[in-house]
């Protein structure tokens, strides 16, 4: 059982605050010495210039080290030395400490840069996962990495706790970094378009940042949809002949700037418009018998494509067998339909 490690976790060491607390200086070290229990104990509490914290609890009344702080007993006496060591050690996290919100370094060293350069927090979203730091675009709302922390078991042979960072790559690049150390199928993520990176320092920063900043323009990309548009429902065709914006029904996980192909039902029967979402997740309530909407988005005309030939039958051949609602598509369909 490692006190130390339980109650400095998520903090770093204001070197300023030492010596002003009562740490004495002793080469690269700062060293904190203060009788406890009736004066029965003393805590000798260590900081190395990395910022690493140790400790020990001597029993003045034989001058040796009181290890059974550290095991699994329990009873009324060592829980009582235990849990005042715990209070000396928490009065030095609240006036030596500054809270950050990841466990390793590394991981603090990531959050940093990635709030520097794209000025993110991170976002913890999960009560059960309070170490789990989401960051995402706030133009699309999209992720593009999250440090979670967890068992080295869930990734590997070994064992102890340990923060990853997922980000999003290009499925070859995936492939080729899991050979190397340091990369691990993506933990809690879809294993073809993420990856976990271990941050104990095993990688360098740099290398890290350049990913991260590959996963953040990965997902900054666009993506492309197919949406239906029923003409016996809405007449999109005039609705395009007066403007050049439109509201239309949102079902699915459509982002800001994300391009839209509108692919109007019989009689036309093939894609006739090419938009951009410039507007979503708007709160719109309307029901009748043949619809119903509770968020609507707003999308742009780019392109008429009516005199194109994006017949079903077209699309058919590009491997798209129905549209039955919106559907994302691949970059090779996009190439045939541009």
């Amino acid at each position: 059982m490692n006190i130390e490690n339980e109650v400095f976790k998520r903090t770093s060491v204001n070197f300023k605050e030492l010596e002003k607390y009562g740490f004495k200086k002793n080469k690269d070290n700062y060293v904190f010495e203060k009788q406890f229990l009736n004066n029965d104990f003393k805590a000798i509490i260590t900081i190395d210039n990395k910022g690493i914290i140790s400790g020990k609890v001597i029993d003045l009344q034989v001058d040796e080290e009181y290890t059974n702080i550290r095991t699994e007993m329990t009873g009324e006496f060592v829980n009582k030395v235990r849990e005042s060591y715990r209070f000396v050690l928490e009065d030095i996290r609240k006036n030596c400490c500054e809270t950050n919100y990841f466990i390793s370094n590394q991981s603090n060293r990531i959050n940093k840069y990635i709030k520097e350069k794209y000025n993110n927090e991170p976002e913890f979203l999960w009560d059960k996962f309070p170490g789990y730091g989401v960051y995402r675009n706030e133009n699309n709302n999209k992720w593009y990495a999250i440090i979670m922390n967890l068992d080295l078991s869930k990734l590997d042979n070994g064992t102890g706790e340990v923060e990853i960072i997922n980000v999003k790559l290009d499925e070859n690049k995936i492939q080729k970094l899991l050979k190397q150390s340091g990369f691990y199928e993506a933990y809690h993520m879809s294993k073809t378009d993420w990856i976990s990176i271990i941050l104990n320092d095993t990688l360098m920063d740099e290398e890290i940042i350049s990913l991260i900043e590959e996963s953040y323009n990965l997902i900054s990309e666009p993506e492309e949809w197919i949406v239906p548009a029923n003409p016996k429902y809405y007449d999109v065709v005039n609705a395009f002949n007066s403007c050049d914006e439109i509201i239309w029904k949102q079902s699915s996980d459509i982002h800001v700037n994300d391009i839209v192909y509108l692919y109007v039902a019989d009689p036309y029967s093939k894609i006739m418009y090419k938009c951009k979402a410039i507007e979503v997740n708007i709160p719109y309530e309307y029901k009748d018998k043949n619809v119903s909407m509770s968020h609507v988005m707003k999308i742009k005309l780019l392109k008429n494509l009516e005199n194109k030939d994006y017949t079903f039958e077209y699309l058919n051949k590009l491997g798209i067998k129905a549209i039955r609602g919106p559907r994302k598509i691949g970059k090779e369909v996009s190439e045939k339909i541009k």
